[in-house]
């Protein structure tokens, strides 16, 4: 029986940095990983993805290529080579994790993880074979995978998930995109610049429904702009054979229709990968799917936790990442090798980034969360149709949206759609981690030309002060 300090069950962004850590803080660490090191985000999720996505925004240049006094003739995309290059990145990040595991002596263990007791991990390799290792602090950070519906069972040819979606062997020329969170309209961006016909069906009244709703609006406008079918207040009731594709019930406030499609991508949301890792057997409390946890992350068993998508809070690799250094750094200040209890997360200042064109990011308060807090709410939108360095970049969809608290000028949300946008976020972050108010905003210099600027000018607009519009 290998001993160790900690354990760690799965080395996706939650778990592997939640090892590098610990190696840090001076434990001795060996991480149990039953595939590709890096987990899903790395090679099934957010880097890959982002490949794919690269990819169709040169396609969306090469057809408006025009636009910026340049001829191209006859571009078009490589499916197969897109796919490939998508593969080929995820593979050297994983290659990274690898590299990161040696350089903190970090023991890699492979196969299925499972808590034998609250000192114990049973680990089953892809030979059957079992081993026992011993830990003082054991992390479970096993991820989600996708959520299936029961009458939309993925089956990886009619019905897919996103891992299909990134790894199909030929381009679909239709497709019915089922839900419109972030998966639903990134991988709905990617397959229609390369030319599938899509179309998005959202059960909710608006499309990426967990937006500011003025963020929903935009994006449905330019989704169809960009030629894509959107059906809000809609379900698939079910899903048929038909000829070479499927054929879809749609049921609607009007009735039911019937739409026709190579395949369907399912992408109703995530499941955590809570079965078969022993939480029964030593009594872990649960909920709703989730693994209850403290503000550390300690489970209801002592030197037990988990972080990550199997905990409540936001299902995002940045959650889970820094969920992990929390942990870790909390067990480390009872055993006496850190000097501080750590600052608990504070979900309330979570930045979300959705990676479809253009980008949407936003954290903190929608303006219909403000007001329903019982704020009095400042607010100011600034169009990047406004902003010389959009105009310049030929990128003027969109806008900055800034929501102040009008008693106090406390900084209490920003939403955020167009061109790179997930860049800019972090000022609101910060800004908001700092308890900036609008001044502090007003009396940092942006910088100009810059998309980033047009957060200043929002603020600007929110204090009826604009100078740009």
């Amino acid at each position: 029986m290998a001993s160790y300090d900690v354990i760690v069950i799965g080395s996706g962004p939650g778990g592997y940095v939640a090892a590098i850590r610990a190696s840090q803080l001076g434990y001795k660490v060996a991480i149990v990983e039953r595939a590709e090191l890096g987990g899903i985000c790395l090679n099934w999720g957010c880097i890959p993805t982002k490949a794919l996505l690269k990819s169709a925004q040169v396609m969306d240049y090469m057809n408006h290529a025009a636009d910026y006094g340049v001829q191209v003739q006859g571009a078009s995309a490589d499916f197969g080579a897109v796919v490939k290059r998508s593969r080929g990145v995820a593979d050297k990040m994983s290659k990274g994790v690898q590299f990161l595991m040696r350089k903190n002596k970090i023991e890699i263990i492979a196969g299925m993880g499972k808590l034998n007791t609250k000192k114990e991990v049973e680990v089953t390799g892809a030979d059957g074979k079992v081993t026992v290792h011993n830990a003082k602090h054991t992390i479970l950070a096993t991820g989600a995978r996708s959520r299936q519906l029961p009458n939309l069972p993925i089956d990886g040819k009619m019905i897919i998930g996103y891992r299909e979606a990134m790894n199909l062997p030929t381009q679909p020329k239709s497709m019915i995109v089922v839900g419109s969170g972030a998966i639903g309209v990134e991988f709905a961006y990617f397959y229609n610049s390369l030319g599938t016909k899509v179309t998005i069906v959202e059960f909710l009244p608006r499309i990426v429904p967990v937006e500011d709703e003025d963020i929903s609006k935009e994006l449905e406008k330019i989704y169809k702009k960009k030629g894509m079918t959107i059906m809000t207040n809609a379900s698939v009731e079910k899903v048929e054979k038909s000829g070479n594709g499927v054929k879809a019930t749609v049921k609607t406030a009007e009735g039911n229709i019937s739409l026709e499609a190579d395949v369907v991508l399912s992408a109703v949301g995530i499941q955590a990968n809570i079965e078969n890792i022993g939480l029964e057997a030593l009594g872990i409390k649960t909920d709703k799917g989730k693994v209850l946890v403290d503000k550390y992350f300690k489970t209801n068993v002592d030197g037990i936790y988990a972080i990550g998508d199997i905990t409540p809070g936001q299902a995002l690799a940045h959650v889970a990442s820094k969920g992990g250094i929390i942990c870790v750094e909390a067990f480390a200040n009872k055993d006496g090798k850190y000097k501080h209890a750590p600052e608990p997360l504070d979900y309330g200042n979570v930045p979300g980034c959705t990676y479809c064109s253009p980008e949407i990011a936003s954290v903190g308060y929608t303006e219909k969360q403000a007001k329903d807090a019982g704020y009095e709410v400042k607010v100011g939108k600034f169009p990047f149709s406004a902003s010389g360095k959009a105009s310049a970049a030929g990128a003027t969809e969109g806008f900055v949206k800034v929501i102040f608290d009008a008693k106090y000028g406390e900084w209490l949300g920003t939403h955020m759609i167009g061109a790179n946008v997930t860049e800019v976020i972090a000022e609101t972050v910060v800004g908001r981690k700092l308890e900036t108010t609008w001044h502090e905003v007003l009396d940092s210099i942006h910088p100009h030309p810059t998309m980033s600027e047009s957060v200043k000018d929002a603020v600007e607009v929110a204090l009826g002060e604009a100078i740009h519009l």
